[in-house]
């Protein structure tokens, strides 16, 4: 629940597939609460078609594709759910080390939440990061936390570093 929101348990209609909360609902494993109207989820990009029809047998409606590719559903009881189908790099291993939140929702760890986040580069989303944790200390973690992340991160490390005009941070 966030903000007087109950959100779906999706663990029973998606049991067997990975799938991790993101947005801001997320942010409050890391960060005080903020508002948001809508449950965020990222699960892979080829599992999107069997999450559809799961949540579609369990009584959601599609409403329409995402700008981002994924899809919007709207619970039974009326809860909007955006369905991010994800093709990142570094998808496998955070879904291999997911986190929990307050509600005990799946989560993304920090590092694979805040490179995300910035990727997609929404105002909310660069404010949730740049408001809450340094990018120069982002990096410190994907390196301490995601070792793999750090392989493949270098170049996402040096595209946001120069997107957001960073001039101090100790690329890996």
């Amino acid at each position: 629940m966030t903000t007087m929101i109950t959100w779906p348990d999706l663990r029973p209609v998606l049991r067997d597939i990975p799938w991790t909360v993101v947005g801001g609902v997320a942010t409050r494993a890391y960060m005080p609460e903020r508002g948001t109207q809508d449950l965020d989820i990222l699960v892979r990009h080829d599992d999107g078609d069997e999450v559809l029809e799961r949540l579609e047998a369990a009584g959601y409606k599609f409403i329409t594709p995402l700008v981002v590719p994924g899809f919007l559903v709207r619970s039974p009881e009326g809860v909007e759910v955006d369905v991010v189908l994800g093709d990142y790099p570094w998808l496998e291993e955070a879904l291999d080390h997911l986190c929990q939140d307050p509600a005990g929702l799946p989560v993304l760890d920090l590092p694979y939440l805040v490179i995300m986040k910035l990727e997609v580069s929404r105002v909310q989303d660069t404010a949730d990061s740049r408001s809450h944790i340094s990018l120069p200390a982002i990096f410190r973690i994907i390196t301490s936390r995601a070792p793999r992340l750090t392989r493949v991160g270098v170049h996402h490390q040096r595209r946001l570093v120069h997107r957001f005009e960073i001039r101090t941070v100790n690329l890996v």
